[in-house]
């Protein structure tokens, strides 16, 4: 009797289909971590750009309004004495409440993070849509 080495073709085929399997698996895992990692991303940019906004009402004693506020570039004094922000993030919308308040926001990929309600609650928005919030509190 002859002895065969190697593996049968059903043994190949059901490593091939576990293997197939697994590299499914880790690949939509590793999708939703570049997700998360963005939207942790886009809400440290808006803390820092909440932080230029300070910047910005200690020289002026107000924040800029709506309408004035770049949305893309640099932020940086009217005058051009002042830089308070690089390069701004990009998709982010700024709001002014009025002299002393305001508000920022951005839509998240990850829309049951659970720091999209927290924030909303923090700056008193009852909204349905997806987006972090930062305020001036």
């Amino acid at each position: 009797m002859k002895k065969h080495h190697g593996f049968t073709l059903i043994e190949l085929l059901v490593v091939i289909s576990i293997i197939g399997v697994l590299t499914t698996l880790i690949l939509a895992n590793l999708s939703d971590a570049r997700g998360r990692a963005r939207d942790s991303q886009k809400k440290s940019e808006l803390t820092q750009l909440k932080t230029a906004l300070r910047l910005y009402y200690n020289d002026h004693q107000q924040y800029p309004a709506t309408a004035d506020m770049p949305t893309s570039g640099t932020f940086s004094d009217p005058d051009g004495d002042a830089v308070y922000m690089k390069k701004l993030p990009t998709d982010f919308t700024y709001t002014q409440i009025d002299d002393d308040s305001f508000t920022l926001s951005a839509t998240l990929e990850n829309a049951s993070d659970l720091d999209i309600p927290t924030s909303q609650t923090a700056c008193g928005i009852g909204t349905t849509n997806p987006e972090f919030v930062v305020c001036s509190d």
